[in-house]
């Protein structure tokens, strides 16, 4: 290996610009690399984030786009400095380390292997098809939140609950609106969800998974404002994915739209809780 490898310089973002970084360049101009392994990857990751362990990173650089910025992260910092040197001497041309890693991120995370979730979005859709699981993602949700509405006690939980299923009918008349430009038809919300067929949440894990991972009471506001913001994390980070895997520049473009509103939906949960 050269010793070159090692001394390219590189510039560290800190968390705070990392995270605005994030926010405000589109995701076709950048990609978040973790050089962790992948069973960090799973316990836990910034949604979007592309999986290239540090000891693979020379022999899968065409994996990574050199036009693209690059944010390179592992746990703390160590091993992400390396890749991003190592990155910057195969040419490209803007690569950043995030100082402190995921441990300092301490924000949105998304949660499972890289092909979690996938299996909604083979990449070979067309756009009309994105459409179509984009809205059963966020039925399923909906569906959820009506189904806890009525199971809770306490009131002001209900009338969370019931406040986050509107959220979402909102989202599904964004996709249904935006089905009926791409197709020039006046389909109606009836007909559509006849199409829907995919009964997983938001964010390609059930509700059971959901569960499982965060353990929540569910009579407690602050826990439910929670496990919705890792559910649009979640959704996020699949959106991200799924959008990196199409072949279908429609499709692409469609899978970033909604990966905005899921950041959006995001940002104003967090909002709401600093309320609470």
């Amino acid at each position: 290996m050269r010793w070159k490898q090692f001394l390219t310089p590189v510039k560290s973002l800190d968390v705070a610009q990392a995270r605005e970084y994030v926010q405000k360049k589109p995701p076709d101009e950048l990609t978040l690399l973790d050089v962790r392994q992948p069973n960090e990857y799973e316990a836990g990751h910034i949604p979007g984030a592309r999986l290239i362990p540090l000891p693979d990173i020379l022999s899968r650089l065409d994996e990574i786009d050199s036009n693209k910025t690059t944010v390179v992260y592992c746990a703390v910092g160590g091993r992400s400095r390396v890749a991003a040197q190592m990155i910057a001497a195969q040419g490209f041309s803007e690569v950043y380390n995030l100082s402190g890693g995921f441990k300092a991120w301490k924000g949105e995370a998304a949660f499972g292997a890289e092909e979690k979730g996938l299996e909604l979005f083979t990449g070979n859709e067309s756009v009309e098809e994105t459409l179509v699981v984009a809205y059963s993602l966020e039925e399923g949700l909906r569906s959820f939140y009506l189904e806890m509405q009525a199971k809770v006690k306490n009131s002001n939980a209900r009338n969370l609950f019931k406040k986050l299923s509107e959220i979402e009918v909102k989202h599904q008349e964004r996709v249904l609106e935006e089905y009926r430009k791409i197709t020039a038809s006046s389909i109606t919300r009836e007909e559509f969800e006849k199409k829907v067929v995919v009964s997983t949440l938001e964010g390609g894990l059930t509700t059971e998974e959901y569960t499982t991972l965060f353990h929540p009471d569910w009579e407690s506001v602050t826990d439910i404002i929670e496990v919705a913001m890792s559910i649009e994390a979640q959704a996020l980070d699949l959106y991200l994915r799924a959008s990196e895997r199409s072949d279908e520049p429609q499709s692409q473009k469609v899978l970033r739209q909604i990966a905005d509103e899921e950041r959006t939906h995001l940002a104003q949960l967090g909002k709401l809780i600093e309320t609470i």
